[in-house]
Parts: structure tokens; sequence; C-alpha cells
């Protein structure tokens, strides 16, 4: 059948595309050809209006920027796909994945875009250079019911964490769900990674709320907990997004919540003891009772204190007296809201706004960034704080550190019960997370310097052997992925990254990758490889 002049155009636009994806293609004509065939292939099914591409540049680039975090992976220098789906329905995800299988297309998958590296909408490695894909885009598929009688919610993936604190505490005052700060984070990479958040000291982490998940496979097929397997399910729940197939929705455990909460924000400086401070609050925290989440973000050489206490203003008062009397709180710090407003004290700083800002979604990047992660396991020496603030926080480039606290219920779940590994063990988890606003490689630099300074002036005193990581703080400083034949090395992707995520969990995820997409389809700069076959037949 002949080409329509718009096919023609889109031909030669992904012909060059290919091109500048490099020399060592082994075949450009044969590669442009594939994808024109895999973008045929997907008009069959879905509708022309949910496929952009870059012989409509506008469109293209609207939707692309749509939900992209972070602008350095939006700059010229890096790999676009070759189209992005809008998915409005689960048999658009389906198609994709046919479709891409059938074509040599790799599929991307997107739910809110917050992956610090960007690997769910651009590819910034070398050897994924010579591999088109494709953007699956989630943000339409954003559903949620709420069964309060039952305590359980179904979140479609592209559904955003403050979406589903909202319809949560619109159905119920005394439910909440135990997920991140952040409101515009998707729920489905969130949930892929295992998801921390202020409940995580009482409930553990969004991971460990999970019930049942309708996924896609490599193969194309729509699945839920009964048909794909315990082994399946395990992986989803914590072995990061974009591996074992396409999670389109998540069924979830909502936990019981007081009808008021509590909480407080203490900012401290340096010449009001602020490294005394956290120096004491590095045992005091993880040590509390788990109804106690208090977390520390320095930023601009401040400390600030902020809790969310099940309880009310009362009860938060005398155990801060008990337990940490030197901050100094009185019951003029507190503020008692409902567990939603709470979100929105974590979200936006303040309990000002109403919940309905939990529903913006407002998401056209305006910030660079560069984040990584640690987590410390024995209390890091007061005279190693002073040193930290002199010769890092008081740089004009020092961007903001985030102490989260373990304890509670986290050092209670074994580490094998989900992939994610970081519980027993754990003070806290550390993040150094520097955002910079100009554009140009000087500032990029500079940021990220400092971050990667800072953190390599940290090894003393944070875990070893692994140094752990999470995964959904996403780190690609640890090293990419590299390929072993027609799949991802295995025994480079453990000793690089892998172990640091996962710890001994690592080799089940490759196992459970071998047993759903042995081809190793859903592949990026990190995902998780098959394990090889001596090793699979160790494991069984």
């Amino acid at each position: 059948m002949p080409r329509t002049p718009r096919t023609t155009i889109l031909h030669l636009v992904l012909t060059l595309c290919c091109i500048l994806w490099g020399q060592n293609t082994p075949s450009l004509a044969s590669t442009a050809t594939a994808i024109d065939e895999f973008l045929g292939c997907l008009s069959a099914d879905i509708p022309s209006g949910l496929i952009q591409t870059p012989a409509t540049p506008s469109s293209y680039s609207a939707l692309l920027l749509s939900t992209a975090r972070n602008l350095r992976y939006i700059l010229p220098d890096t790999s676009k796909p070759l189209g992005i789906i809008a998915a409005t329905e689960h048999a658009h995800a389906q198609t994709t994945v046919r479709c891409g299988r059938r074509h040599g297309v790799r599929v991307r998958v997107r739910s809110g875009g917050h992956d610090y590296e960007g690997l769910s909408y651009a590819s910034v490695h070398l050897h994924n250079h010579n591999e088109p894909f494709a953007v699956l885009d989630l943000a339409a598929l954003r559903a949620i019911h709420v069964d309060p009688a039952r305590a359980e919610a179904w979140a479609e993936s592209g559904a955003t964490v403050g979406e589903l604190y909202y319809a949560v505490g619109a159905a119920s005052r005394s439910l909440g769900f135990p997920a991140g700060s952040c409101p515009t984070m998707g729920v489905g990479g969130h949930l892929s990674g295992g998801g921390f958040g202020s409940l995580a000291r009482k409930y553990g982490l969004c991971a460990d709320n999970v019930l049942d998940a309708v996924v896609v496979d490599a193969d194309g097929r729509l699945m839920n907990r009964s048909s794909m397997g315990e082994d399946h399910f395990w992986a989803l729940r914590g072995g990061g997004g974009e591996s074992f197939g396409v999670v389109l929705s998540w069924k979830v455990r909502l936990v019981p919540v007081p009808e008021t909460v509590t909480v407080f924000s203490i900012v401290r400086s340096r010449n009001q003891s602020a490294i005394e401070l956290i120096t004491k609050w590095q045992e005091m925290a993880p040590a509390s009772p788990q109804e106690l989440y208090l977390r520390v973000l320095v930023l601009n050489q401040q400390a600030n204190f902020q809790a969310l206490f099940l309880g009310r203003c009362g009860g938060l008062y005398r155990l801060m007296q008990d337990h940490f009397p030197e901050l100094g709180m009185t019951e003029q710090d507190c503020e008692e809201v409902s567990w939603v407003q709470s979100t929105v004290f974590f979200g936006f700083s303040t309990t000002s706004v109403p919940p309905e800002q939990l529903l913006n979604r407002s998401s056209n990047p305006s910030y660079y960034l560069k984040a990584k992660s640690d987590h410390v396991q024995e209390p890091i020496p007061r005279d190693v704080w002073e040193i930290i603030w002199t010769a890092w926080l008081e740089k004009p480039e020092a961007a903001l550190l985030m102490l989260d606290p373990y304890g509670g219920v986290m050092s209670s779940i074994p580490p094998s019960e989900t992939p994610f590994p970081h519980r027993q063990g754990n003070l806290y988890q550390l993040q150094y997370y520097s955002f910079w606003y100009e554009n140009g490689t000087a500032a990029a630099e500079k940021r990220i310097s400092w971050v990667r300074g800072l953190y390599k002036e940290m090894e003393p005193y944070v875990s070893s052997n692994p140094r752990a990581v999470y995964v959904n703080y996403r780190d690609l400083d640890l090293g990419t992925n590299e390929l072993d034949g027609d799949v991802t090395s295995y025994e480079k992707a453990r000793v690089s990254w892998g172990d640091k995520y996962f710890k001994g969990n690592f080799k089940r995820l490759a196992a459970v990758k071998t047993m759903v997409d042995p081809h190793d389809f859903f592949r990026n700069e990190q995902s998780i490889p098959p394990l090889p076959a001596a090793k699979m037949i160790d494991s069984i």
C-alpha cells in the first residue's frame, strides 16, 4: 500500500534520527524500516492523536515535557524517544509492547516522570543510543477507586501520590496510605521502587502495602497477582520500574490513622545548636515510638526538624520532652490537622493551602537536579558534622541534605520480604539533593561536583560492602548496564549497581527477570538483567 505524505515525511525524520543515534548502528536502513513498521503497527489499534513523533514537533515536545521533571534530560544531546504513546486504556499498553517486541523497538514507561536520571523518558548511555525506543506515557491512566469499608484502594499508575492522598482523605478521615512527600510523583514509579514516606516507621513502605497489581508482561499479556505468580508479584514491589513489565494499576491496603494528627516544623541555625541537635537526632529519631516521624532538612545553613505524630499535640509534647528536650519544642509549635492535611504539610511545607492543592499536576520542569543517597548505620560524630557544615554546607553551591529516620516497623520487616532490603541495622537514610535553575555547563558542573564531593567525603561514615542506595533515588554514577551478547550482563550490573540497590535480593530479581522477560525486552541503563543459565540452575 503506498505511503501517505505524512508517513513519508515521518520516515525521513526518523532516518535522520537514526543517523544521529550513531554511525555504529548495524543497518540504518533496516532500523528506519523497523521504526516505520513499529509506528504502523501502533496505528492499527491506537488512535493517531495519541501517538506523537518528531514529525509533529510542537505536540511531540509538549508531551515529552509534560512530566519530564529534570531539565538535564531534555537537553539537545540527550537521546529522545522516536515516539510517545499517550495511553488512555490498558489495551494501548498491550499494543505498544507487542509492536515493540515485533519490530525491535524498546519501550520505556513513564508515570510521573520523577526518575532522578530521566530513564523513563530519555536515554543517556551510548549503548542505548543504538537502540531506538518509544515512551509509553501513562499519565492519562489515573483512575482511583477507594473502598473505605474494606480499607483498600485501586490506583492506576498514572495517578499521582497527591491524587491518591486526596481520594483517600475524601473517603475517610480515619484512613491513610504510607507513601512519599512529593505529591506529583506517579504512583507507578513510586511503588515500583518501594516508596518511603512519613508513615513508614508505623506501616512500612508503599510496597509493603500492595495487595495486587495489573501488569502487561513482555508478551503483551494482561496479568494480575494470581496469573503472574508470587515471584513476579514480589519483584514488582520494589525491584525498580521498567524491568518486569508495565504495571497499569495497583491494589493497596489503606492503614488506620487518627482523625487528628500533629505536625510541626522547627528551624535551628548553627548558632542555635543545629549541629548538636542533628548529632542527638541520629539516635533519638530511629529509636522513638513508631507513631513519630521526625526528619531533618538541612538547607541554607539551617536545620529544619519536621514531624508527623499520629496523635494530639499534648502527646507529642510529652514525647519530645522525654526523648528530645534539647530541640526546645513547645506546644505552640504544634499544628493539629487531619492526616490528608499532613500530606499537604510535607508536600508544600505549610498547612495553609487546602487539600485540593494535592490535585495540582503542574509539571513543567523548572530546574536541573542531581541526587545521591546513603544509609547510615552508626551515628556520625559531632566533630564530623562540624567539618561537613564548615567545608560543605557553607559553600555558595551547597544544596539540600535530607535525613529520614528508619526504625519502628521498618526494623521488624525481613529484608527479603520485598526487593527493598534497607531495613534492619539502618538508623536513617541520607539524601544529597542539588537543584539549580541556571542553564549551562559551568552551573551544572559546579552543582554536581558539590554532590559528588560530599558523597565521597561521607564514605567512612555510611554503610559499606555494599554502600547501600535506595533505587528510587536513581544514581547513574554507580554504573550503567552493558550487553553480554543480546542481553544485559548480569555480573557487571551486580558489581556496579545491583548489590548497592538490592543487596542479597539482586540475584532473586535476576532470576525472576529470566522467567518473565528472558529476552530482556524491558531494559534501560539500570534495569534488572536476566540471570545466566549456570546461576539460574544454582538458584533453583
